[in-house]
């Protein structure tokens, strides 16, 4: 299994609307996201699950892939890597699932899958992380396939 973790792009102040789901992509968050879109849409399969947090700026970072994205209250700024892990059914779905989240969530997610003993790790904003679960002789493994940063493409 496929697990892409991409945290969305930057967003307005929480200031600006006065509501965390109701903030929106700056334009440089749109040019994050849309940069991003574009490499995720060159090396995902073509099958790939997205699923999206029901947050306005989640949703406009998965639209820029221009592929269908189904949004779930468990990937919200409050939802927990056990929620996350269980919507995408990790690790024993097949294929590849692309979700579009937060952090703390996403970076306590890479944190666990890989290990890290303090149980956190910086994911950027609009930021990809491609884990990859497999079976080996000596056991399962999460594999990191590659970790991309939007200001890099």
């Amino acid at each position: 299994m496929d697990l892409i973790l991409w945290r969305h792009a930057e967003a307005v102040d929480l200031d600006l609307v006065g509501d965390d789901m109701a903030r929106y992509l700056t334009p440089r968050g749109e040019k994050q996201a849309a940069r991003m879109a574009a490499w995720l849409d060159r090396h995902m399969p073509d099958g790939a699950r997205v699923l999206t947090s029901t947050a306005l700026r989640a949703e406009q970072t998965a639209h820029a892939l221009g592929r269908k994205a189904k949004s779930s209250a468990a990937l919200a700024p409050l939802g927990t890597p056990e929620q996350l892990l269980e919507l995408v059914r990790w690790p024993n779905a097949r294929g590849c699932v692309l979700v579009v989240g937060h952090q703390p969530t996403l970076g306590q997610v890479v944190a666990h899958l890989l290990g890290l003993q303090d149980g956190d790790c910086a994911v950027k904003k609009g930021a990809v992380w491609w884990l990859r679960h497999r079976e080996r002789d000596e056991g399962p493994q999460t594999q990191v396939v590659t970790v991309q940063s939007p200001d890099l493409l």
